[in-house]
């Protein structure tokens, strides 16, 4: 693809607010880590399947509003869309200060929804922007530094929002139990409600700052190529997106993997506490599990192309994650949790891989193919809940629940990493 930056090198302006945007990704998204247990204990929630609502309200957003925000990008431009999201999202954040004044699990959904919403839009305007301002062999790398600051964020958000919500948790949950008058429980859990306020309201004006920001950088378009690959050394136009079997193939390839990464960094805190691991150690173990992450993104900005394929490093990635979903569910205590905590290095190269292999090749459709890659991140919506219905409505052994949720999705992207990446795309 043409661009306003030579083929041969990646623009440095788009990249650093590129990088700026994907730590804010994962700051919003690796906090539902944290609001997991925190709302289940603020609002008094029965079971592990109501609390894990949390990301499916965070991740449905993106099945329903990845088209249209390709829609809206395509009206008001990349950098317009990317403002108008930030703005969204401090909208989103903006809704937590009256969920928490009314106790009300709906709006706090709510408010996870709109910022879904929001992440929805910049997503689909900065994937295939990042994979695009450089060379197409190269995009796992660039992909894997701006997931450096995706999962750095990941990293601080559990340490950040752990002290700050769940501090003396235990205590908090001991003393709530032992409280038989229902005005005096009520007035607890509204306290501890009360922890919200501050960093949703610092969040909200940083994201409408970031917003105004973007508005007044310069931000090159890129312009897409023409709609032609190469076949038998004859020029060939394709006229549909459906044309293109290797991009559906992509998308959900998107939704195991976004699976699998939310059932390793939001579900580790649940599985954590099934395995009676220190509660101090469960409160920031998303953190483990997205170190282990960093760890895979710092080899694959060194690796990719230079050492290893997009394609193989995705092969032994999913490879890696079948090894330690079998560790995880055949093992016991500190084995078994530390095993979930390094599926973070399993997953970690996944996405860097598996979006620029599922947009390669799309000229005039990469806008509306990207959208249907971002819809793939619905899996993160329906995973939790899955692995909540095994565990607390069929009564699995929650080990055997986690091992039945994970081996489906890491097997399908080891096919995709051999043979669905290849299915129309140019030879």
């Amino acid at each position: 693809m043409t661009s306003t930056t030579p083929q041969n090198r990646t623009a440095l302006l788009p990249m650093v607010i590129c990088c700026a945007l994907f730590f804010i990704f994962g700051f919003v998204t690796w906090a539902n880590g944290t609001l997991i247990p925190f709302l289940k204990l603020a609002l008094d929630l029965e079971t592990d399947l109501q609390a894990f609502f949390v990301t499916f309200a965070s991740y449905i957003a993106y099945f329903f509003l990845a088209l249209p925000s390709s829609w809206i990008l395509r009206k008001i431009g990349f950098k317009n869309g990317l403002v108008l999201g930030m703005v969204i999202l401090g909208v989103g954040s903006l809704i937590f200060i009256p969920a928490a004044d009314n106790r009300s699990y709906g709006l706090f959904l709510t408010g996870i929804f709109i910022q879904g919403s929001a992440m929805a839009l910049l997503q689909t305007a900065v994937n295939p922007y990042l994979s695009i301002i450089g060379p197409i062999d190269s995009a796992a790398a660039r992909i894997s530094i701006a997931g450096l600051c995706n999962k750095g964020a990941g990293v601080l958000v559990p340490i950040i929002f752990g002290v700050l919500f769940l501090k003396n948790s235990e205590e908090v949950t001991a003393k709530i139990a032992a409280t038989t008058d229902i005005n005096a429980k009520n007035a607890i859990l509204d306290e501890l409600l009360q922890r919200v306020h501050t960093p949703y309201i610092a969040l909200a004006v940083i994201f409408v700052l970031f917003a105004i920001l973007i508005k007044f950088v310069n931000l090159p378009e890129v312009n897409e190529e023409e709609d032609t690959v190469v076949d038998n050394s004859k020029s060939v136009t394709k006229s549909s997106i459906f044309q293109y079997p290797h991009l559906f193939l992509g998308a959900f390839a998107i939704f195991c993997c976004v699976a699998v990464e939310v059932m390793a960094g939001d579900g580790i805190t649940t599985y954590g506490r099934e395995l009676n691991i220190n509660p101090s150690i469960v409160r920031i173990s998303t953190s483990f599990t997205l170190i282990c992450m960093l760890v895979g993104y710092v080899f694959g900005v060194v690796a990719i192309p230079r050492i290893i394929s997009q394609q193989m490093a995705l092969r032994i990635c999913a490879i890696l994650g079948v090894t330690l979903s079998c560790i995880s569910a055949f093992t016991a205590g500190n084995v078994s949790f530390y095993a979930v905590a390094l599926l973070g290095l399993a997953n970690s190269l996944m996405w860097p891989a598996i979006f620029p292999l599922g947009i390669k090749g799309l000229g005039k459709f990469t806008k509306t193919g990207s959208a249907i890659m971002i819809m793939g991140i619905a899996g993160g919506a329906l995973v939790l809940p899955i692995y909540g219905f095994l565990k607390d409505s069929l009564h699995i052994d929650f080990q055997h629940a986690f091992l039945y949720t994970m081996l489906p999705a890491y097997i399908y992207i080891i096919y995709f990493a051999i043979k669905g990446h290849k299915l129309g795309t140019a030879k």
